[in-house]
């Protein structure tokens, strides 16, 4: 019989792994709450129609990279790629826009798409998703910029990198996409055969290819920047200024579009020189056609979205580090088992980590197993303990320490509560 294992593409996260997976969160999330965002939470599973309609049928990720299927009731559905999508559907559909214009949101959960997996790339990969809807001001480009950055500062990540460009508005993009047809047409031979397959599909993309003959012919194709509009102009010039004042250095990239078909205005992408070929950790612009194409009120928004997988493989090595138990409670005997058990919750409403030796084995072992979880601080309890109804509690450490060493009567909260403030907490 065959071994059953995972899908390719997917990965199971086990324990040891989870402990960076966590620590990273946890910085993440006080961040977020830093910054007054707000989670939503969208299902994983959506209508197909959606993806076609908010990503565009011609990117990679509609026309490539979907896992999509037809259900029972004879419906298309599709295993989310990416989340801004689902997030003004959402929006959309609760009516939430009517009586809250104005939103900041975040959220985070597996995406899929089919790919060549890769380090730091699975076809089930977890993203980190921010979304500012219902903000037209330049002030708010800024901030979700600066926001990104200070997120991947705050997790030590180093060689940091910000690209940006302006896409303009739709009417700019309209104005270049006919100049650039034509030099298209006439340079066709020139291009690798995925751009060649793009100009009918999604030719701004082009713009975005890696090929090396692609890049190369792209130097003498007109310019989306020289075809904006005095307005688009002086926003993105204001963009620079404040990113400026802020002092977060960016190389302008007037090849870079995003391969998403609602972006406008500012596109952006955060690399990081110590991840190799597969650079980018984060990447985001404004979309502010987005919401009113998908059926809802026209609404300005801008976003950015962060790859886990890509983000722990660049967190510092400390984040490795679990936190240690707090208490380890050593018992033996029926009578001390049972009000181990009761001491145990007791002491979890304190924050602290408790583990509760359930093996039974001799004071010995367990004493053994305590300090190879470097656990702070021990209970240890017996028949002669359960007899008196108390505990000794003390440092691991610094046994011989009378000042942190104690006996405590289990019907005395205050004094327990007392050593573990002035032991444990007080750091």
């Amino acid at each position: 019989m065959n071994n059953l294992k995972n899908l390719r593409g997917t990965v199971d996260l086990l324990p040891v792994q989870l402990i960076k997976w966590q620590n990273v969160e946890k910085i993440l999330f006080e961040q977020l709450a830093r910054a007054s965002i707000n989670e939503i939470r969208t299902p994983i599973l959506e209508m197909t129609e959606l993806f076609i309609r908010g990503i565009g049928e011609g990117t990679d990720v509609v026309s490539k990279e979907m896992y999509t299927f037809v259900d029972r009731g004879d419906r298309s559905c599709t295993l989310r790629p990416e989340g801004t999508a689902s997030v003004a559907r959402a929006l959309i559909q609760n009516q939430i826009l009517s009586n809250h214009p104005i939103q900041k949101l975040w959220y985070m959960g597996p995406m899929f798409r089919y790919e060549r997996p890769q380090a730091g790339r699975q076809r089930q990969f977890h993203q980190l998703g921010v979304e500012f809807i219902g903000y037209d001001s330049v002030r708010s480009d800024v901030e979700i910029i600066a926001l990104a950055w200070d997120i991947l500062s705050k997790l030590g990540i180093k060689e940091l990198n910000l690209e940006i460009n302006t896409l303009g508005d739709t009417k700019d993009r309209a104005n270049f996409q006919k100049s650039f047809l034509k030099w298209l047409e006439i340079n066709k031979d020139s291009l690798d055969l995925d751009s060649q397959n793009r100009i009918t599909k999604n030719p701004l993309r082009i713009l975005d290819s890696k090929n090396f003959q692609t890049k190369k012919a792209l130097k003498n194709a007109p310019r989306l920047f020289d075809f904006l509009s005095e307005k688009s102009h002086s926003r993105y010039s204001d963009l620079k200024k404040q990113l400026d004042f802020l002092k977060i250095p960016y190389v302008e990239n007037f090849n870079l579009v995003r391969g998403l078909d609602y972006y406008t205005h500012t596109a952006f992408e955060i690399t990081s020189g110590a991840l190799g070929s597969q650079a980018t950790v984060c990447g985001g612009g404004r979309y502010d056609d987005l919401i009113k194409q998908m059926g809802g009120p026209n609404t300005p928004a801008i976003g950015f979205a962060i790859g886990l997988e890509r983000l722990i493989l660049l967190a510092g090595k400390e984040l490795e580090v679990p936190r240690n138990t707090d208490i380890y409670i050593i018992n033996q005997g029926l009578i001390a088992e049972s009000l181990a058990m009761d001491l145990s919750r007791k002491l979890r409403n304190y924050d602290l980590i408790v583990e509760l030796d359930l093996s039974g084995a001799t004071f010995s072992k367990q004493f053994k197993k305590a300090n190879k979880l470097k656990s702070k601080s021990i209970i240890v309890m017996g028949d002669n303990e359960a007899a008196k109804r108390e505990f000794l509690i003390r440092l691991f450490d610094q046994s011989g320490d009378e000042n942190k060493e104690e006996v405590i009567s289990f019907d005395n909260d205050i004094k327990l509560e007392n050593w573990i403030n002035k032991n444990l907490l007080a750091n």
